[in-house]
């Protein structure tokens, strides 16, 4: 059982559903002990029914610009930490698991976002999904905070490399759109 009570991580769950994606979300209570240490748990291991196998860490944000939140930017930093962790779950998983960050944006105001649309409705907020491989991420990424230990992506770099998480499931042919809402101004 994962931690339902971030809306974050539940949105997210409801989505997988919507889309009738196979998925097992992880006991976030218990690390997982490897070796001397323990390790960070995932959030999700998702199945598409094309290509590779999902380890995602769910990045819960606000839209930029929206009444909550405190910047105009796309937050889209990560602990540091957590680029070695997840890294290290693809290299237990073996071939065919890649690591994917999933930033999970919300807004209470989608109308004021109708480029962004559609929207994912969630217990009356709205949520849309970009991810960022690990890989790639790691590539490009830059010390955000040395305090906080934290990274992040130039604003430049997130634009290239993010991408609409349904873009996923549209690859397959039977791909429907999950209960999304195109909400406009």
């Amino acid at each position: 059982m994962g931690q339902r009570h971030h809306h974050y991580e539940a949105a997210f769950e409801s989505w997988l559903r919507a889309t009738r994606l196979p998925y097992v979300m992880v006991d976030e209570k218990r690390r997982s002990l490897v070796g001397d240490g323990s390790l960070k748990s995932l959030d999700f291991i998702v199945s598409p029914p094309q290509g590779e196998r999902l380890l995602i860490d769910i990045k819960g944000r606000q839209f930029p610009g929206s009444e909550r939140s405190t910047t105009a930017k796309w937050n889209n930093w990560a602990p540091a930490a957590d680029l070695d962790q997840i890294s290290h779950w693809e290299s237990l998983f073996g071939e065919n698991f890649r690591g994917l960050f999933v930033f999970a944006y919300e807004t209470d105001e989608p109308g004021r976002f109708p480029e962004l649309a559609p929207f994912f409705s969630h217990r009356e907020r709205y949520y849309a999904f970009y991810g960022v491989w690990l890989d790639e991420y790691s590539r490009h990424t830059r010390m955000r905070s040395h305090s906080w230990e934290t990274v992040d992506l130039s604003a430049q770099d997130f634009r290239e490399l993010r991408f609409r998480l349904e873009d996923l499931i549209l690859q397959r042919p039977e791909a429907e759109t999950p209960s999304m809402e195109k909400v406009a101004g």
